[in-house]
């Protein structure tokens, strides 16, 4: 996954720093992160999350907001409302170089922040929340202790995620005055709510009350045992599957035309884990798959192996080649399905080296409906007709060289 580092100017003229996670290919969409409170762009939730939907063929910016991470300023003289105006530069940023985003994605105080500033951005078409708090007067529970010195002093050091931070009256101020309710009723565009029911930190009460108060359409989907932070590497890229897999439905994804010669156009495949063997799959703008190997074999099983592909294709299109026969003839065919099991078996005709091998696909038809048997005896010679089938049976040529 290529990433650029890039900044741009901030709410107060501080410069912010950011990442730009690209895809390892045609770039298909573009997506804003915005961050936790007080985190940074690099929290580990922000890159898994970041990572997976580049596979997919996103582009996402994340960033840190001012005073934090690797961004200039002083987040005790931020707020809330400076927040989102750090969101709306992020995004004119990314309309500058040609990649306006279509889809924010926030993660907890971060979340409640494109609900507020989604309507500020024309190019927006759908908002996914993680975590993400109603009233985002709710982070002020995190240092309620300090909030006499807060209020006295206009300014205390606090302790958040074991590190000192100051936080100022004006921000303790302006999330007590905020209130989504309204925005999130005229929200405009599509919603994904994802929240965890057992998260401590914002109650799964929240996403109840941000599904309650939006329009449709709008979508909500558990994050079961994850934490607030999501910290395990597993609910992070279910996340990401899920943004991704719901974001197709409502953003216009443009793929670039197939190049001669190739007219299914081009299937990319990338690793996605340097550590195992597990694979991103993209196949035009709508179709992103994952392939890895079993356990067993070094993988993490998260994907079909590559010869179960192999036998996708082979009954993939058995399928589709007799139902295209039985159509043709206007035959009472109601239902196909085929099994497709692979093995390697010695090669009878390969005398000549002992321990040749060939690979033997064994396909289980089952045809329902109600056909006589010639017509079933001659849907199954049909089955022998189909293109994948034929490739397999005799030479292909694969020609390889370095991109």
């Amino acid at each position: 996954m290529p990433t650029e580092r890039l900044t741009f100017t901030g709410h107060s003229g501080d410069t912010l720093t950011a990442r730009l996670d690209l895809p390892d290919g045609p770039h298909l969409a573009t997506a804003l992160f915005a961050h936790c409170f007080t985190c940074s762009k690099d929290i580990p939730a922000a890159r898994r999350i970041s990572a997976r939907l580049a596979g997919a063929g996103f582009a996402v910016l994340r960033f840190d907001f001012t005073g934090l991470g690797h961004s200039e300023g002083e987040f005790e003289n931020t707020s809330f409302t400076t927040n989102i105006r750090d969101l709306e530069l992020a995004a004119e940023a990314l309309a500058a170089r040609g990649m306006a985003p279509g889809l924010l994605i926030g993660h907890s105080l971060g979340g409640a922040a494109v609900l507020a500033a989604a309507g500020g951005i024309d190019s927006v078409r759908a908002v996914a929340t993680l975590a993400a708090p109603f009233d985002p007067g709710h982070v002020l529970h995190n240092f309620a202790g300090a909030m006499d010195r807060i209020e006295a002093d206009g300014a205390a050091e606090v302790t958040l995620g074991g590190r000192p931070i100051r936080i100022g009256r004006g921000f303790v101020e302006d999330v007590r005055a905020e209130a989504l309710e309204d925005k999130i009723e005229h929200l405009g565009r599509a919603l994904l709510v994802m929240h965890a029911p057992r998260d401590a930190v914002v109650g799964i009460d929240n996403a109840a009350a941000i599904f309650k108060a939006a329009k449709h359409p709008k979508s909500f989907v558990t994050l079961d045992e994850a934490d607030h932070l999501i910290t395990d590497p597993d609910d992070a890229e279910y996340a990401a599957q899920v943004i991704a897999a719901w974001a197709t439905r409502y953003l216009d994804l443009a793929a670039p035309a197939p190049p001669p010669g190739a007219p299914e156009g081009v299937v990319r495949v990338s690793e996605a884990d340097a550590d195992g063997f597990l694979q991103d799959v993209n196949a035009g703008p709508g179709h992103h798959v994952l392939a890895d190997e079993p356990a067993a074999y070094g993988g993490t099983d998260r994907g079909m192996s590559p010869y179960g592909f192999l036998a996708a294709g082979l009954g993939a299109c058995t399928s589709m080649t007799i139902r295209m026969y039985a159509r043709r003839k206007g035959w009472p065919l109601e239902h196909v399905s085929v099994d497709v099991t692979h093995d390697k078996v010695h090669a009878q005709d390969a005398a000549s080296r002992a321990e040749a091998k060939a690979d033997k696909f064994t396909r289980s038809v089952r045809l329902t409906g109600d056909l006589d048997d010639d017509q079933r005896q001659r849907l199954l010679e049909i089955a022998d007709k189909c293109p994948v089938h034929r490739t397999l049976e005799r030479s292909s040529v694969v020609e390889t060289h370095l991109a």
